[in-house]
């Protein structure tokens, strides 16, 4: 789900003009919320296969869920209480009552858009835009605009939804993608031109209609050649500057389109088998968790049951870890963000009891006495005891306290919250959370990226407690960011910071690409600067573009050892068609946009993001869970398969003893030579971005070097520092903390069966 506000109606700052008109609208006419009495007989638990040897949390989590779907109708976003109330309203209005017909008709379309029900939306805001005075220009504009994106999503419906390709929605749109049901993209090519003879030119809405203008084109296979010239993007903006291979999304062939609204994913090894699996999950409170399991063969099998998945709706975000060091990943599940007090549903900490079989034990760990709305949260062992703690970013609002949490693994399985002790406690919108070391003294810290003000970095001080440095050191912008993370994006050995920004929208993207910059907040790219300072370094690494971020991960695209990073965009609004953005770093360069040459530009909402190699054939693989905010803004999962760049890697999974197991935290140096010149490429163990998780095993790309001279091991806890000298590329090797040697995986390469 993509960037709304604390309410369904008070969305956030960036929102156009037309939806503050629509919420005072709303307002005026005093559309109350419709009150379902609850359903207790709906509190049940699904049926699942040995449901008499649940345990009691178990029980009441599933309950609860249950109960949440149940009475989803109230749910601000995914709820049909607004359109119930319009109707009502709407079907007891006079003929002759022209305004107060024209509010409810259009706010009646927008919000039967929003259900999917996409004919009887257009239906309403038709008969708006008809019996709207000509003379009421601005409001003609602003009704045809709609109409107009209705008509596009329609269009993607019937086509991208209904039709789904490879190609579908991946910018510039050609071949396949180009829609065989051309109604909707007919009519959005009528209302957008309607609209824009009535709106400023120049103005928001006079990009964004002309963006979307052009991309309606675009499906029908008429671009550039029929797009007026006033209005044409030129071809050459959709060029890349530099040739790159191009991925082909394959994520239909292999079962692995899961069709969703915006949610979480994990690419990791469940089963302990050795290759990588996925899962995903929904913000949809009916929509269900998956789990696919890597058959080690190019094909993957939906064993959600199986893995005693059912009944564990919604989940907006996943983090993985193995909390209890018993050698299985565990996941956790985050629920409600967004919704303010609505949005007060249980998270879920699943303890992986082996094979993938997951049993929820949230409120046995002491994980569910209180319930806060959140999307973010983070494993560390920041008191370095050996054991994984979490933190969690919980959104607070005027009408809402909800303080962080920082729960402390007490090392039995259960935790306690420590977080006020700690200094953590704090009150906020946070939309990101990451650990990582950032001064090397050996104790994790905290970085928090803050929606609606300053971000925070909590130093760990060693002692149990933290302070917040951000402002000093000059890491506390951009004020609206979203995805943040750690990395080392150099190869300096020192961690940098990435910190995206959410101060744009689809008005300033069609600017952008029409040539004509509009002034927003870029992001921050912070590079260490080996003393515990920061550098700001964006501009010069020239990433100051609009982007809309949510979704967002970094991984080694090409094996050249330097990392590069792909971007989830869009919004909750049915306008926000921009494309998902993929960024290769030129070896600390410069980044170069390779979205439209790689194939990556998917116009869908992007959420989780995650790079792996799940086909073990060396190089990284990039998932995106797809899906926007709203019941009628589902759409398919997507997987971009890397076809080889000719370089080398050499995987690696630590296992960590008297660390933390996941060895969270640990920090890999691959030293070896590339062209007759001595190279180094850092890494330190993490999920990697704060939405989406990559799996804990690092891929280190080595260029064109065949063997690694020396890998470096460092331990979190114990601060051990291991050496092995002269191992061969291509391989997946497993080394465990104080083991002199390490074991080789015995990982077949495989080509996914399409």
């Amino acid at each position: 789900m993509q960037h709304p506000g604390v309410t369904s109606t008070s969305f956030s700052r960036r929102f156009r003009v037309e939806v503050i008109v629509a919420s005072i609208l709303l307002i005026s006419l005093g559309c109350e919320k419709v009150h379902r009495p609850d359903n207790p007989d709906a509190a049940t638990s699904p049926p699942v296969e040995g449901e008499q040897s649940f345990t009691a949390g178990q029980h009441r989590m599933l309950e609860l869920l249950a109960h949440i779907k149940e009475n989803s109708g109230d749910n601000p976003f995914l709820g049909d209480h607004q359109a119930v109330a319009f109707r009502r309203k709407l079907a007891a209005v006079s003929e002759s009552d022209v305004r107060k017909r024209f509010d409810l008709l259009y706010l009646l379309g927008l919000a039967e858009l929003e259900l999917g029900n996409e004919r009887v939306g257009v239906e309403h805001l038709s008969e708006a835009f008809k019996i709207l005075p000509e003379q009421r220009v601005q409001e003609r504009g602003l009704t045809a605009y709609q109409l107009a994106v209705a008509y596009m999503r329609f269009g993607e419906s019937q086509n991208c939804c209904l039709h789904n390709t490879p190609e579908s929605c991946i910018l510039p749109i050609r071949g396949r993608a180009v829609h065989t049901e051309p109604e909707g993209s007919e009519q959005a090519v009528h209302y957008f031109l309607e609209a824009l003879k009535h709106i400023p030119e120049n103005g928001d809405l006079h990009f964004a209609a002309r963006w979307l203008l052009n991309i309606a084109y675009m499906t029908l296979g008429a671009y550039p050649d029929k797009v007026p010239k006033k209005y044409l993007i030129p071809p050459t903006r959709f060029e890349s500057k530099l040739k790159f291979s191009r991925f082909k999304n394959v994520a239909s062939s292999l079962g692995l389109d899961t069709f969703n609204l915006s949610g979480g994913a994990i690419i990791d090894d469940f089963d302990n088998d050795d290759d990588l699996d996925l899962i995903t999950s929904t913000i949809d409170v009916s929509g269900p968790m998956h789990y696919f399991s890597n058959n080690g063969d190019g094909t993957f099998a939906d064993r959600t049951e199986q893995a005693g998945l059912l009944g564990l709706y919604g989940g907006l975000n996943l983090v993985q870890a193995d909390y209890d060091n018993d050698g299985h990943l565990d996941v956790f599940v985050l629920r409600g963000a967004w919704w303010d007090k609505a949005g007060r549903h249980p998270n879920s900490l699943l303890r992986n009891n082996g094979n993938a079989r997951f049993t929820d034990v949230t409120f046995e760990a002491g994980l569910g006495d209180m319930h806060y709305p959140t999307q973010t949260a983070a494993w560390s062992d920041y008191d370095n005891d050996g054991d994984l703690d979490l933190f969690i970013g919980n959104e607070s609002s005027p009408s809402l306290e909800a303080k962080c949490q920082l729960f402390r693994n007490n090392g039995d399985g259960t935790f306690t919250d420590v977080a006020s002790r700690a200094g953590v406690a704090y009150r906020g919108y946070p939309k990101g959370v990451v650990w990582g070391d950032y001064d090397r003294d050996g104790f994790p810290d905290l970085y928090i990226s803050e929606f609606w003000g300053p971000n925070l970095l909590y130093h760990n001080n060693g002692d149990g407690t933290f302070s917040n440095v951000a402002l000093r050191l000059g890491v506390d912008r951009p004020n609206r960011s979203f995805p943040v993370w750690f990395w080392d994006f150099d190869n300096d050995g020192v961690l940098d910071i990435f910190v995206s920004s959410d101060d744009a929208y689809v008005a300033q993207v069609g600017a952008h690409y029409a040539g004509y910059p509009r002034a927003f907040e870029g992001p921050r790219l912070y590079r260490g600067n080996g003393r515990g300072g920061f550098e700001d370094v964006a501009e010069q690494q020239n990433l100051v573009l609009p982007s809309l971020p949510m979704g967002a991960n970094f991984g080694d695209l090409d094996n050249d050892g330097y990392l590069d990073f792909y971007l989830g965009t869009g919004d909750p609004s049915y306008d926000s068609v921009v494309p998902n953005l993929m960024f290769l770093n030129r070896q600390a360069h410069g980044f170069v946009n390779v979205t439209m040459a790689g194939g990556f530009g998917h116009l869908q909402k992007g959420h989780a993001i995650a790079f792996a190699d799940l086909d073990s054939d060396g190089d990284l693989d990039v998932f995106v869970q797809m899906g926007g905010s709203f019941p009628g803004d589902e759409f398919h999962d997507a997987l971009f398969e890397n076809p080889g760049f000719g370089n080398h890697s050499l995987t690696v999974q630590l296992v960590g003893v008297r660390s933390n197991r996941s060895a969270i935290g640990a920090r890999l140096r691959a030293r070896f030579r590339e062209r007759d010149r001595e190279r180094s490429v850092y890494r330190e163990v993490s999920s990697g971005g704060s939405f989406g998780a990559n799996p804990l095993r690092q891929t280190i790309g080595l260029g064109t070097a065949t063997r690694v001279d020396e890998l470096e091991v460092v331990w979190p806890t114990t601060g051990l520092t291991q050496r092995f000298q002269n191992l061969n590329a291509g391989q997946t090797i497993r080394i465990t903390e104080g083991q002199s040697d390490y074991d080789q995986l015995r990982i077949e390469s495989v080509r996914f069966r399409l």
